[in-house]
């Protein structure tokens, strides 16, 4: 009997209820016929993958891995490193004398030539000392004048005498009685006085030189003190500080006792220092001339340079060399202070074995690499490497040319595991070299 026919005999509630019985039947028959296509449909597509050619005839337990083939280029070994470039000379200007500035002729960033005046002082009691010398001088000559006279005098006398003594002394010879003994003394001892005169008026001489000397010293010491009320520069370069104005009283820079405040501050800037801290252990590998490539970072400008000088010691804190390269600056584009990142080109090995950076596993002084066999199975090599460069590195030994390795994560990858390789380009770097 349909459900029609029993709601038509027991009346209109148990028709509704039928109804409703008769829809919960209808929506789970729905719900059925949809879990079963949505069986069909998933069976259907997994039968269809598994026909694809790609899968036809591979292994289905091997997994994908980049690879790539060990090659022969020429390597360089460079080490890139920051440093900052520094005025050639670079010094504080002070005076050799104590006084106060008179005049001061530059400021900061004022150019300066070689011997320029930077400033001048007033010193009165240089220049009193100055006159005393002058004055001195003056007269140890009038005294060297007075001696020479004396000298010329003391001479005539002792002339005399010595002539009259020698006429006596002729005449007592001659006849025997003739000139009294007491004269004949008389006359040698005027000889001899005269003698001794000459000789004395002759040291004086001799003093009043050697005072005059000591007058002449003194002057040009004064006089040389004097030309230092004058501070000129000692090189051609750039004033990039002041430290005194005009009525400033400064100190010799001399002075041990106190701390002398310097005029100015004069560096040479249309020639650089580049100074670079280069690690210990690579510090044996500088050589005078080595190529150096210098980016100018605040320029962004390259400039090709050479090593000019290494201080050939380490410093004890933090066990860098300092190495120095020069530069012309003469446009003056590079300002000192600026940092700069450089590239050393330490030692160049053509037709090397190479292999990226990422192919090889280090731990310690060991280094590994997964090579590929021919039937695709992973082997963990060890490798002795040897110079390497921003992406690749050298094999001494270990593995061959044209042998294949795993680049990318090896933690994904194990010995004697079975890949499917998918070689990748190399990656740049260094000059492709053959055998």
């Amino acid at each position: 009997m349909s459900c029609r026919q029993n709601g038509l005999r027991r009346g209109r509630p148990a028709l509704l209820r039928i109804s409703y019985d008769c829809k919960k039947w209808i929506v789970a028959g729905i719900v059925l016929a949809a879990a079963c296509f949505l069986v069909w449909f998933w069976l259907g597509r997994g039968s269809s993958e598994a026909d694809t050619p790609s899968n036809a005839g591979g292994d289905s337990t091997a997994v994908p891995a980049a690879v790539v083939r060990a090659e022969r280029r020429t390597i360089t070994n460079t080490l890139t490193i920051s440093g900052e470039f520094k005025p050639f000379q670079d010094i504080d200007v002070h005076a050799k004398v104590a006084g106060y500035i008179k005049r001061i002729y530059v400021d900061v960033g004022d150019h300066v030539k070689d011997g320029q005046t930077l400033a001048e002082l007033e010193v009165p009691e240089l220049a009193a000392q100055l006159s005393g010398t002058d004055a001195a001088v003056r007269k140890s000559r009038e005294e060297i004048r007075r001696a020479q006279s004396d000298i010329e005098r003391a001479q005539s006398v002792h002339s005399a005498a010595h002539s009259a003594y020698t006429r006596l002394k002729q005449a007592a010879d001659s006849r025997a009685g003739l000139v009294a003994q007491q004269e004949l003394d008389d006359s040698q001892a005027k000889d001899l006085e005269a003698e001794a005169q000459v000789a004395s008026t002759q040291a004086e001489l001799s003093a009043a030189q050697q005072q005059l000397q000591m007058a002449e010293a003194n002057e040009r010491q004064y006089t040389a003190l004097s030309s230092y009320s004058h501070i000129v520069a000692p090189f051609a370069g750039v004033v990039t500080a002041r430290f005194a104005d005009t009525g400033a009283l400064v100190a010799a820079g001399t002075s041990s006792s106190t701390q002398a405040t310097p005029v100015v501050r004069l560096a040479q800037v249309s020639k650089l220092r580049l100074v670079l801290p280069i690690p210990e252990s690579l510090a044996g590998q500088i050589h005078l001339g080595d190529p150096v490539k210098v980016h100018v970072q605040a320029l962004n400008q390259d400039i090709e340079g050479q090593v000019s000088r290494f201080s050939d010691s380490l410093d004890l804190q933090t066990r860098t060399m300092e190495t120095e390269i020069d530069f012309e600056n003469r446009d003056g584009r590079v300002i000192p202070g600026m940092y700069a990142e450089t590239r050393l080109s330490l030692r160049e090995k053509p037709n090397s074995l190479t292999v990226p950076l990422e192919a090889v596993t280090r731990s310690g002084e060991d280094a590994t690499v997964l090579a590929v066999s021919a039937q695709n199975i992973l082997e963990e090599r060890h490798v002795k490497l040897g110079l390497e460069d921003n992406t690749r590195v050298e094999v001494l030994s270990g593995l061959s040319d044209q042998d294949r390795v795993v680049i990318g994560n090896r933690s994904e990858f194990r010995n004697g595991q079975k890949i499917q390789p998918q070689d990748v380009a190399s990656p740049a770097g260094g000059t492709t070299g053959g055998k």
